[in-house]
């Protein structure tokens, strides 16, 4: 299990860096979360989940707004930015959304520590070459 947690966490790492560089050349600034390119649905869920981890007491987990998106929202994030996602690192909008949506489903029983099933285990597989193949 712990395994494919650490797959998991590298790509979804990994997604994050691509989307804030990405972002962030676009956009010029490193100060791209407040820019437009983020929709304003995802800031409010990401104000709020800063939030709750104030109100707890805990030690907020990051300081990077992205660090608090869920994966789901990533994907949001491609969808809404495909002017420059689309072409230059992506060439269809509907692999990304089939690829990350596949990618989300086989993250639940991950994060939640749940054992995979041999077909997932190699659905993981598969899902996570397509995902690196989006980009050749």
């Amino acid at each position: 299990m712990a395994k494919h947690y650490e797959v998991f966490y590298s790509l979804e790492t990994s997604i994050r860096v691509l989307i804030s560089q990405t972002i962030e050349a676009a956009e010029k600034t490193d100060e791209w979360w407040k820019s437009a390119r983020v929709p304003q649905a995802i800031k409010q869920e990401v104000t709020s989940r800063i939030q709750k981890e104030l109100d707890a007491g805990v030690t907020r987990r990051s300081m990077d707004e992205l660090d608090y998106t869920t994966f789901g929202e990533l994907s949001d994030l491609i969808q809404a930015n495909w002017d420059i996602f689309g072409g230059t690192l992506f060439t269809s909008k509907r692999a990304v959304q089939k690829v990350m949506a596949s990618l989300n489903a086989l993250r639940n029983p991950i994060a939640h520590c749940s054992p995979l099933a041999e077909d997932e285990q190699l659905r993981l597989q598969l899902t996570v070459r397509d995902w690196f193949r989006l980009m050749e």
